[in-house]
């Protein structure tokens, strides 16, 4: 058994049954190996960046590492750029890659991986020895399974074109997550904290997502009758509960941020309370802040915290509870009442705006709402970047939280399509929808060829409002011309439908429900092109 052989059987025991990648020198023997076994599914992108995008999307989804493997040189180097979002999104990705042959002096791919890999973030390692190699595959799957961190191991060529002398199967022994004790002491203090405050907050993040804390914290909140709120990478989490505020941040609605304005005691858990969501700390200002997260070293890392309650969000809201329930806490609050009254679920999406498309245009807010209502209530939503995220993340929701993601970590533009696609092998049956720009589809758009070779029912919207658009708009902030923002494309339905996908220019509501209608008539992906105004 050769190296590459033993790199095969080992993900599939570990119970890798999806490989994302592209075939080159230092990888494609280990692929072809995984392929044969006929255990796992290979996805092969059309480059390593769509690659690592897909192992990320699958993990975001599914909550499985994502595995990504890609050849040395230039195709590790593709990769940077969407392993800095997965680090910063804490994904479990592990990309597997190789150092060219060790005789081969002056090969044209030769590079100091380590050294190309340790701005991401990412944890490195090498395999050093072929006897060793089952081993270390498997221990680098349940590290990054136990730590929420990428990966990037680096199997040498010469590893793997050797001869190995263990072929048992390889299942690795886990690595327990370490558990995070609930300190008494500073549990007491944030419960006094919260029983003291006339207006407390509840705060969800990823981590609360991850944790499945949604039972807990809405638990705490009916007790203390407070709010609830999530961050961007939360949004959902608190859906159909009469007090949901949204999500908290720049992108709030001016409703949602009066109550968080007001707000005297803000209890944040699982969230990184990073600038966006407290808009460079402006809505934290003059409030006392509980901040609970899994991993104590991230705790304040933004922002100056009062109490900091290390634990799992869902441990620790469910201590809180019983704590206050043991102390007969009869004195919540009346903050949600007298800030909303009987709550926000009769509130209509059209309340907050007024419609303006025009003749040849699709207001964003309005085809946002529109396919809320035509798409299905089960489905995976995955944004890319731009200014489109403010009326898609408001209006457009998924059942469960767990179902959305979103690839502004690192806010590179053009990540959308492929982390959709991972996103839909992550989750079959369930109709994945991937909402992008104009600028950030075009970059993407090439991956539609990898949706279409694997038939998957990918909808992709593209909010078309032909100009980087967020740009478009502090151009005009500065006094300066918004036109150099402005692009010409290509059609977009055109280039679909080449790569092999069915493509629709949409300008109106008519057109978008028609568009919709065929989701269930074609095979294969489909790209709705609604067209917008720049100026919006």
């Amino acid at each position: 058994m050769k190296g590459y052989d033993a790199i095969a059987r080992s993900l599939l025991d570990q119970g890798v049954d999806t490989l994302f990648g592209l075939l080159g020198d230092a990888n494609m023997d280990h692929i072809a190996r995984y392929v044969e076994d006929g255990r796992g599914r290979y996805v092969p992108a059309v480059d390593e960046r769509g690659a690592t995008c897909m192992a990320d999307g699958y993990f975001r989804v599914s909550g499985r590492v994502g595995v990504a493997s890609v050849t040395h040189g230039p195709g590790a180097a593709n990769t940077v750029n969407p392993l800095i979002e997965a680090v910063r999104a804490h994904s479990k990705v592990l990309i597997l890659t190789g150092d060219t042959p060790s005789s081969f002096v002056g090969h044209a791919q030769a590079v100091d991986l380590a050294a190309l890999f340790s701005a991401t973030g990412a944890s490195f390692r090498t395999v050093t020895s072929v006897d060793e190699l089952v081993d270390d595959v498997g221990a680098a799957i349940a590290e990054v399974d136990a730590s929420n961190h990428p990966m990037v191991l680096n199997i040498p060529t010469d590893v793997q074109n050797s001869d190995v002398r263990c072929v048992r199967p390889s299942p690795h022994a886990s690595v327990a997550t370490p558990t995070v004790p609930v300190d008494p002491d500073t549990l007491s203090e944030a419960l006094n904290a919260l029983a003291s405050a006339e207006r407390p907050l509840i705060l969800a993040g990823r981590g609360a997502v991850l944790a499945e804390a949604r039972e807990q914290l809405i638990e705490l909140a009916d007790l203390l009758q407070a709010p609830l709120a999530t961050t961007a990478s939360g949004k959902d989490l608190f859906r159909g509960h009469p007090y949901n505020l949204g999500i908290m941040g720049g992108i709030s609605f001016p409703w949602a941020m009066d109550v968080v304005a007001k707000a005297d005691c803000v209890v944040a858990f699982g969230a990184s309370l990073n600038v966006y969501t407290t808009q460079h700390g402006s809505l934290l200002e003059g409030k006392r802040l509980i901040h609970c997260d899994v991993a104590p070293e991230r705790i304040g890392i933004w922002t100056s915290v009062d109490i900091a309650v290390p634990g799992d969000a869902a441990k620790v809201a469910a201590a809180l509870v019983r704590r206050l329930r043991e102390t007969e806490f009869m004195s919540p609050s009346s903050f949600r009442q007298t800030a909303l009254g009987d709550g926000v679920a009769d509130r209509r999406p059209t309340d907050d705006f007024e419609d303006a498309s025009g003749t040849s245009t699709l207001d964003m807010r309005t085809a946002a709402v529109a396919l809320e209502e035509l798409l299905p209530t089960d489905k995976v939503v995955v944004t890319d970047t731009g200014r489109f995220i403010g009326p898609v993340w408001s209006y457009l929701h998924v059942a469960e939280a767990r179902k959305f993601a979103h690839s502004l970590s690192w806010s590179s533009t053009g990540f959308g399509i492929a982390t959709a696609i991972g996103a839909a092998m992550g989750c079959p049956g369930t109709l994945p929808v991937a909402i992008v720009g104009d600028g950030g589809g075009m970059m993407g758009m090439i991956e539609l060829i990898t949706a279409a070779r694997e038939n998957l029912p990918l909808v992709v919207v593209v909010m078309n409002d032909g100009a980087y658009g967020a740009e478009y708009g502090k151009l005009l902030q500065h006094g300066l011309d918004p036109r150099h923002a402005l692009l010409r494309w290509p059609d977009f339905a055109a280039v679909a439908t080449s790569l092999g996908a069915t493509g629709v220019t949409v300008r109106s509501l008519t057109d978008l429900e028609m568009a919709v209608s065929l989701i269930d008539q074609v095979s294969g992906p489909l790209l709705i092109d609604v067209r917008a105004d720049p100026a919006l």
